[in-house]
């Protein structure tokens, strides 16, 4: 995903327009939506759900459109330090081509940086899950917690991520972030655990 790509998938993340359109048909879309990768362009579309349900079949995007997949799972036993991420807040997407760009939220957005690849390699054989990640439309979360605890691992539609983004910009305050950007991240995670923590994960 090109710099102003992502910019424009935050900022959609962070806005409700008076009414959503699907990027496919135009038609409205519902505020809880699916996604669809647009792989010419490196965006995401809305999908309202006729079209949704059309690009569940792989072979219907014919190679340039693929679905933003619904369900997550949360994750064990990894850690950011074997990947040589210094910062507590992070995602990780694959791309087609394989390397793996680790991509860190901030109040600016995203900034974005390759992991090594035999770093990652290391990590995939001890996880089904991130073997099976797939590229672009999925991503590997990981929030190292808060001093009372709170880590997570999930392996998550790449859409949570821009929800995650956006949500960051819009509570950052001052230097630190303030309080309120603090609070709101646990409740993000509070809320994937409520849409995803029903499926399975790696244990």
């Amino acid at each position: 995903m090109t710099a102003g790509a992502l910019q424009r998938a935050i900022r959609r993340a962070g806005q409700r327009a008076a009414v959503e359109r699907c990027g496919m048909c135009a038609g409205p879309v519902a505020p809880e939506h699916r996604h669809v990768w647009d792989e010419q362009d490196g965006e995401l579309l809305c999908a309202c759900p006729p079209c949704s349900l059309l690009f569940e079949r792989e072979s219907a995007g014919g190679g340039r459109y693929q679905l933003v997949p619904a369900h997550g799972r949360r994750l064990t036993g990894l850690s950011a330090d074997e990947l040589g991420v210094p910062v507590g807040l992070v995602f990780f997407v694959k791309q087609r081509d394989g390397r793996v760009l680790g991509h860190y939220p901030s109040p600016l957005g995203t900034t974005e940086s390759e992991i090594d690849a035999d770093a990652w390699r290391a990590v995939e054989a001890r996880s089904p899950a991130l073997a099976g990640l797939a590229p672009r439309v999925e991503a590997f979360l990981l929030w190292t917690g808060t001093q009372s605890g709170g880590g997570q691992q999930w392996v998550v539609p790449v859409d949570d991520c821009y929800r995650l983004v956006a949500l960051i910009r819009r509570h950052w305050t001052g230097m630190s972030g303030g309080s309120a950007v603090w609070r709101a991240i646990p409740g993000f995670f509070e809320e994937l655990d409520r849409r995803h923590g029903r499926h399975c994960g790696d244990e």
